[in-house]
């Protein structure tokens, strides 16, 4: 039960991290660039350029805003139950 309770909290926590850091990056990049995002990487008329820079904007500000997502669900757990969450106590201190 804890177990499946951990992962729909991580789940629903870092799929609104994710959303909050998409639209932090869009903004962004419309900021510095002054035009809209390619709206698919992938297509050919995107430059290379444009594609990869956009990948890589969103692949870190997602990859870190899961992370702070996951780290602040599991100091809530663990105020909230007094130990870490199953998935931490089986990894042990580093």
């Amino acid at each position: 039960m804890r177990s499946a309770v951990w992962k729909s909290l991580v789940s629903l926590s870092s799929i609104g991290a994710a959303v909050a850091a998409r639209n932090a990056a869009v903004s962004l990049w419309e900021h510095r660039t002054g035009h809209e995002p390619p709206a698919n990487p992938a297509d050919p008329q995107t430059s290379w350029g444009e594609a990869i820079a956009w990948t890589v904007a969103t692949g870190v500000l997602i990859g870190i805003a899961r992370l702070f997502a996951r780290r602040g669900a599991a100091m809530v757990w663990k105020a909230v139950d007094g130990e870490l969450p199953p998935e931490l106590e089986a990894a042990g201190p580093a």
